[in-house]
């Protein structure tokens, strides 16, 4: 799971350098989505079934207990990105939403620094 994070991240760098903002934000929702599920199997639980990166970042800050307050900050500062991610998740696949390079490049900050902090954190 982490590999695949990694190439979502990748085509994310990819979609963005071409203009494609919609399909980059859906590409660092995956990315970050797949990071979460692989920290979660990490610390030795299941993941939940969702695509809320939100559900899943408050699944590992239960179980994750070095990784608590990082997670808690990481929530109380991106709460509004995180919702912003989702629904690029649900949009790409039922309503078209367009994305601004400027929405996208912040999105694209956030998740980079949500993995760097969850893995130098762990480290």
């Amino acid at each position: 799971m982490l590999k695949r994070a990694e190439r979502f991240l990748e085509t994310a760098e990819y979609q963005l350098n071409r203009g494609f903002y919609d399909l980059a934000v859906f590409s660092l929702e995956q990315a970050l989505q797949l990071f979460l599920k692989a920290k979660l199997l990490a610390n030795g639980v299941d993941y939940p079934r969702t695509h809320s990166v939100r559900s899943l970042l408050e699944a590992l800050m239960d179980v994750a207990e070095e990784d608590r307050a990082v997670i808690k900050r990481i929530l109380d500062t991106h709460l509004m990105d995180f919702g912003v991610l989702e629904d690029a998740y649900i949009t790409s696949r039922y309503v078209m939403r367009e994305f601004r390079r400027e929405e996208a490049e912040r999105l694209g900050r956030v998740v980079k620094e949500v993995i760097r902090d969850l893995t130098q954190n762990s480290s």
